[in-house]
Formats: structure tokens, sequence, C-alpha cells
């Protein structure tokens, strides 16, 4: 580009040249050429050009959004600030980013058909595996619809009632293993459970049971997870350590995976497994590998954040603590009355899955408030099919668009003391999540619910009402000390959400096999 075309276009540096050149008369003069330069990067960094209504971040494209990818709550709220306007947009590579806030934009955001669910994802989050990275062709990639039918086929209640037995008898051995008494970190442990039961309702009994295969999967889990650094995201084509992780870690879980999908299909009688309803009704072992990773990295996540704070909010609040445990008491006190000699686990599996959806209140409560106070993160979409007004802004069609859950869960003007724990706000006559439209986004709102919400309550019901009957448990620093400050989750830790600052432990023993 030359000088004057760069002037012209940037008037205010049009308007200034001729006068500063005129008198200087060193219009080809290296140095002036870097001093236009500099003035033209300062000019966009402090006026940069608005593309429609709505306001455009200056700067190096690259260094703007570096703290999406790194701080993403911190980024969005720190411009959010700064303007009262509902919306700012940004540059990454060569894509606009538009982040948005306030109920109209929610509303949009949530409910306008042109704003594509998975396609918002695949650039701007990164993590979850792609087959097509590594050269392995599927059908049904990205298809939500095909994912949520089959989701709703392998999770419905008789299949529940089924596979209840087998997931407690999974949390009961993981328990065993922590000993009698002692400390461990929630945020490791409770994941363990949560990526077992998540396995087995995805996959097949060969695989839930093989606890080698399972560690080994994990760890691929949190490599792939934890890929999606901000250099992997920005400079996709570079091969950095982290993209080549990734792309080593995907084919590792997809070998293993497609090794057990091959000895399910060349199993003499097929089981009620979830990958041997796959292969009956079709499907290719790509195909079903496919789906196997997307449950996992869909459940693990949220079921695992959500089960490790409602047990932190709990133990911090002993109020709550005791109303659940009593809940409890009482639903196998009903179910199976007081006299039976069998273990915790095998009690529990007797209480039928309606029980456990229509007699928990209280958990339902806790449940909701942990989902407010974890639910914290970023939704994303990318608009797809036309130019769209959202709050008096133009999102372009091709923009992606970003919602913080922040805006609505953490609401001063929606919820009372946000920051504070209080289940009895959901409670009729108060109902706080009814104050605006979309005012509580813990299962999903508008074009895309959450498809396996009820499985995910049944697993944190399941784990919490575990650890409530059978130990006695308070949350811990480090050295073993009562934590007299509640945790709370770092919003930035789009994977785990744990504690800001210092970690948060449980010291247990317990107290019913």
């Amino acid at each position: 580009m030359s000088l004057n075309a760069t002037f012209t276009t940037v008037p205010f540096l049009h308007d200034i040249s001729y006068e500063v050149l005129g008198d200087f008369n060193v219009v080809k003069s290296a140095s002036t050429l870097g001093l236009a330069f500099l003035a033209f990067y300062v000019y966009r960094l402090f006026f940069p050009n608005a593309k429609g209504s709505i306001r455009q971040l200056g700067g190096f494209p690259a260094v703007t959004a570096w703290t999406f990818f790194s701080k993403r709550a911190d980024f969005l709220w720190t411009h959010f600030k700064r303007s009262k306007e509902p919306h700012f947009r940004f540059q990454v590579l060569q894509h606009q980013v538009v982040a948005l806030r306030g109920e109209e934009a929610r509303k949009a955001f949530f409910d306008t058909r042109s704003l594509d669910f998975t396609e918002g994802y695949k650039i701007l989050m990164g993590a979850a595996p792609r087959l097509n990275d590594i050269d392995i062709d599927i059908n049904n990639t990205g298809d939500v619809s095909w994912f949520n039918k089959h989701i709703l086929t392998l999770l419905n209640k008789k299949r529940l009632t089924d596979v209840l037995p087998t997931l407690l008898e999974d949390i009961n051995n993981r328990m065993l293993g922590w000993g009698k008494q002692g400390r461990f970190d929630p945020f490791k442990n409770i994941y363990d459970l949560v990526f077992q039961m998540t396995v087995r309702m995805a996959s097949c009994s060969e695989l839930a049971n093989n606890r080698e295969v399972l560690d080994e999967m994990q760890k691929l889990y949190w490599q792939l997870e934890r890929s999606a650094t901000p250099t992997a995201l920005l400079l996709p084509w570079f091969p950095s350590p982290a993209k080549k992780r990734k792309e080593a870690a995907t084919k590792a879980l997809f070998e293993k995976l497609h090794g057990f999908v091959e000895d399910r299909r060349n199993a003499e009688a097929p089981s009620s497994d979830a990958v041997d309803m796959l292969i009956a009704q079709g499907h290719s072992n790509v195909d079903i590998v496919g789906f196997i990773l997307s449950v996992i990295f869909a459940g693990v996540i949220n079921t695992g954040v959500n089960s490790c704070w409602a047990l932190v909010y709990l133990a911090s609040h002993k109020d709550w603590k005791a109303k659940a445990k009593a809940e409890v008491d009482a639903l196998i006190e009903k179910h199976i009355g007081t006299s039976s000699v069998e273990s915790l686990s095998k009690q529990l599996a007797t209480i039928p899955i309606s029980a456990w959806e229509d007699e928990m209140p209280v958990m339902e409560g806790v449940i909701r408030e942990t989902l407010r106070m974890t639910v914290t993160g970023t939704a994303l979409r990318r608009n797809l099919l036309e130019e769209l007004t959202v709050s008096n802004g133009t999102i372009q069609k091709g923009d992606f668009v970003a919602y913080s859950m922040v805006d609505v869960h953490q609401n001063a003007e929606i919820y009372t003391n946000p920051y504070e724990f209080d289940p009895r706000r959901f409670d009729a006559g108060r109902e706080e999540d009814k104050k605006a439209t979309f005012a509580f986004m813990g299962w999903g709102a508008g074009r895309h619910p959450c498809t396996g919400m009820k499985v995910a309550k049944l697993e944190i019901k399941i784990i919490v009402a575990m650890m409530l009957a059978g130990f006695d448990f308070d949350v811990v620093d480090k050295n073993g000390d009562h934590m007299t400050k509640i945790p709370v989750p770092d919003r930035n830790d789009i994977h785990q959400a744990r504690p800001v600052g210092e970690p948060c432990f449980f010291q247990f023993e317990r107290i019913v096999d």
C-alpha cells in the first residue's frame, strides 16, 4: 500500500499529512514513513473504525484477542465495563467476533436460527477432537440433530433404570479406593468418577470396566482439553507443540475406541450397551467412535464441574448439607427401609428412577443454584444465514458471536446477592430465575436446550447421595484446616472451574460401607 493510499483510508492522517510533509519536505524518507505508520497504528488503537454500529476494538488483532483465549471472562468484562453499549466486536485471524450482553441480546443469541451452534465452537474453542484432523472421514460431523436424536435414544428411562446399579457400583468401587479416611482433591477424584460413568453410558462394558485403558483415555482427554492454547487457535497453521499433541491425542483416542467398537461388532451376542445399539442401527465404526467422543466431551466437563461444586457448596454450608442428607436418608427409608444389610450402593440402586427425578426437591435446588454459580463461561455461535440486527447493532453474515453467562447468572438485577449460594431463590413465591427472558441458562435455552439434562442430573444426584450417606466430609485447605472463606470458581478456567487462588480439598471419613 502506498503512503497516500494509507492516508486516504484514514481521514485523520490524510488531513495532517501535507502540513507535516510540506514543512519538512521528506516525503520519501524512511524515518517519516516509519512515523506515519506509527501514527496510523496509534490512531487505530485509540480511534478504531466501527463496523456497522458496533464498537470495534482497536490494536493488532492477535494482541487484542490473545486474552480472549487465555482469560476469556476477564477479556469480555474488561471491555464491557469501558462502555454502556450492549456489544463490541474484535478480530480473530480473518474473522470478526461480536460480544453481546443484555436481555434483548440474550434472547436473540439463543433463539435466532441464523446463529449456528456447531460452527460457533469450531474456531473459538478448538479443544474437542475432530476426526477430520487426522484424515478420518465421518458422515455426521457437526450434525447436532443427529447427535441429539441418538442421545435421547440411549438415555431413555428404561436404559437409565437398567444401568443405574452399574453406575452406583462404579462410584462405590472408586470410593473404596479412597480408604476409610483421608483427604483428596475433588477436582481429581470426582472427575475420575464422572469420566468412568460417561464412558459407560456412551460405549460398552468392556471399556468402562477396564481401569487401565480408562486412565489412559482420561490422560488423552485432558491433553485435548488443554490443547486449545492461544497460539494453537490464533495460529492454526503453525505446527506448535499444542497442535501436535492434539493430533496425537485424537489419533490415540480414535484407535482405542475403534478397537472396542470392532470387538463388539464381532461379538457372538449383542449387549444392551450403547455401542451395540448403534451397531444395530447400521452405523459405521467411525460414526460410532465420533458419537462416543462427542458424548465424552459434552458430558465430562459439565457433570464433573457441577458434581464437584455441589459438594463444595454443601460442605461449606452446613445447613444445606444437613437438609440434603436428610432428604437422601428419607428417600432410603421410604423405598428400602432401615433394616437392609446391603451395601449403600446396592440400596440406592433399588430406588426407582422416578424417585430420583421427582422426590428430591432440596437436591434439585442445590443443583440449580450450583449451575447458576458455576455456569459463567461463554456461549458461542456463528451467523451463517443473513445479516442480523441485535440491540441496534449489525451482525454480518459470517461473524462469530459470543455471550458470557456472567451477564445473566451473576446479574444483581435478576438475582439477589448473586455471589452467594442460596438455593431458596428458586422457591415458589420468589422464583428469581423467572424475572427475565432466559434468566437461568444452566441447562441451555432456546434452540439448544441440553439433551443430556436428565442423565446429568441423575449422575450428580447419585454422586452427592453416595457422599452424603456414606461419608462425613468437610472442605479444607492444603494443611487440612477448615476453609472459613468459601471457595469461588475461577471464571477463566474453562476446563474445570477450579477455585480461584488456594486449592480446596475434602477431609473425609467413611461412615457407611
